[in-house]
């Protein structure tokens, strides 16, 4: 059964906010595409990706959407793939994972205090969602994070990721422009730290360097008083 969120208080929650399920048909586009993957990899996950993490984290990722052979196959977040080595590197260097490695959705790897969602939880065709369904998508991390403690962490990455954290809590996008390294403070006393994204073309061109990802992991480490890495 889907975990339901419940809105805290004084959060604005989009309209179409509604308990996860990983058999969501709501955007036809995406759910054709990812029929057509069932059938050419009938081993692959290819359905809605669920979060995955602590229930009740210090720290939320917010990451694009799943890729082909990475979370659309293994059916966890960043699993499988290029972008979740740097990742899930990370996470085990600031205490949050237990393991260095994410292999599959039913490895031992746990995350504790962190939580890893996506802004669009399907493949999108070419790894790029319409902005429609980025829209429609939005009312499930609008649940997410109205879950989230006060003075809780979030990690955008990228400017899609970016734009949805502001939408899902109903606040205006001009108003928060996404920048690598930029902090931001919201409602509730959650706290937006934004980050260019994994992926294997930004860390490839370096665009996005271990040391410039690890900066803003300790970032977050003193905003949440967490001890750095010795």
């Amino acid at each position: 059964m889907p975990r339901t969120a419940r809105p805290a208080a004084g959060v604005a929650v989009a309209s179409n906010a509604a308990p996860f399920s990983t058999d969501c048909t709501r955007c036809p586009r995406l759910a054709g595409h990812l029929a057509g993957v069932r059938r050419e990899y009938p081993d692959y996950h290819a359905r809605p990706v669920p979060p995955f993490g602590d229930d009740h984290p210090q720290l939320l990722i917010v990451g694009l959407a799943p890729g082909m052979h990475g979370a659309n196959r293994s059916g966890r977040p960043f699993t499988g793939d290029y972008a979740g080595i740097l990742l899930y590197q990370t996470l085990h260097r600031y205490g949050y994972g237990s393991h260095p490695e994410s292999l599959s959705a039913d490895d031992a790897l746990r995350l504790k205090g962190c939580r890893i969602t996506n802004a669009v939880k399907c493949l999108p065709p070419e790894n790029k969602p319409l902005p429609a369904e980025v829209r429609e998508c939005n009312g499930y991390l609008g649940a997410e994070l109205a879950a989230l403690a006060p003075g809780t962490a979030i990690l955008a990455l990228g400017t899609v990721a970016h734009q949805a954290v502001l939408r899902g809590l109903g606040l205006r996008v001009a108003a928060h422009a996404f920048a690598h390294g930029a902090q931001h403070d919201l409602p509730r006393s959650l706290k937006l730290f934004d980050s260019y994204h994994c992926s294997r073309y930004n860390t490839n061109t370096r665009r996005l360097t271990t040391a410039m990802f690890e900066q803003v992991f300790a970032d977050i480490a003193a905003y949440l008083r967490r001890p750095l890495p010795g």
